[in-house]
């Protein structure tokens, strides 16, 4: 197979290399002249066979309508569109709209996996029509981890349902990291018997009913800065926490605990905490997003 994909940064490079090394045929557009096979849209339209898949992975908002308005300006009746950034679910109708109306199909898809995901794969969560997303099962099987299917991909639903369940995903991570900074600040708190923080963390990743991936990378953040003494306790949010509990709100659903971690990360705007840095730490472990140094 061989397809297309549009943004070559931390994620879409990743993911191309990724497909790549799993015997697909990628070509990638991207502004950046160091990263980029082809030098505009047009010449990714005229290098993929037809019908064209191309995968959209650029940042949400306005350049990602950008792109899609650009691809329905370049692309042919039968093509298929798959947008795997971090987009508002509702955006995606408007994004198949656009697209329908010059016979172009469309995709919408949650992926998670940070820059690990070339290694370890992507989880992928992907809405729209049965048919489509048969078509492009080469490419999830490719992206996804080793294993089962449904344990690395899932056919969520209609149109938007993939930016929806990735939102819902974003959501659930918000509140687990936010209890494992809490976890890291109490322990911080009593260095009068705990001695050993990190090891402490070390020791909860085998056996234990709370071991997982996140604490994994906690740990590694702690031996790489064990008092994450080069880290402001200043947290980013990307929206999708917020849209989730926008949603929570318009569907009456009690979402207390992703709600409390949201703003928490409010309150790191604030002042300077432990816990805080341990949240922005584990930020930049699996997803490469930048920290701010101390002040």
């Amino acid at each position: 197979m061989h397809l297309g994909i549009v943004g070559l940064g931390r994620m879409g490079g990743n993911m191309r290399g990724r497909m790549r090394d799993k015997g697909l045929e990628v070509t990638g557009f991207d502004p950046n002249a160091d990263v980029t096979d082809v030098a505009t849209l047009a010449e990714l339209a005229e290098a993929l066979p037809v019908p064209r898949i191309v995968w959209v992975m650029v940042p949400s908002g306005p350049i990602t309508t950008g792109v899609i308005t650009d691809l329905a300006g370049t692309l042919s009746e039968g093509d298929l569109v798959i947008e795997g950034g971090n987009s508002k679910f509702t955006d995606d109708a408007t994004h198949a709209e656009l697209l329908a109306a010059k016979g172009i199909r469309y995709v919408d898809v949650g992926v998670s996996g940070g820059v690990w995901g070339r290694q370890n794969g992507y989880g992928l969560m992907a809405g729209g029509d049965a048919v489509d997303i048969e078509r492009a099962m080469p490419i999830f099987d490719a992206l996804r981890p080793e294993g089962p299917r449904e344990e690395g991909f899932v056919h969520a639903g209609s149109t938007g349902a993939g930016h929806y369940a990735k939102m819902v995903h974003n959501g659930v991570e918000y509140a687990i990291m936010q209890a494992w900074a809490e976890g890291y600040e109490l322990l911080s708190a009593r260095n009068d018997i705990i001695h050993d923080v990190p090891g402490t963390f070390k020791a909860w990743q085998r056996g234990t009913v709370v071991r997982s991936w996140l604490l994994e990378l906690l740990v590694r953040a702690l031996e790489e800065d064990p008092g994450f003494e080069d880290i402001a306790g200043y947290v980013e949010d990307s929206g999708e926490g917020r849209w989730a509990v926008q949603e929570a709100i318009q569907n009456a659903v009690p979402v207390p605990t992703i709600s409390a971690s949201i703003f928490a990360r409010f309150v790191s705007r604030q002042d300077d905490s432990p816990s805080m840095k341990a949240v922005a730490a584990l930020r930049k472990q699996f997803g490469g997003h930048a920290v701010r140094p101390p002040s």
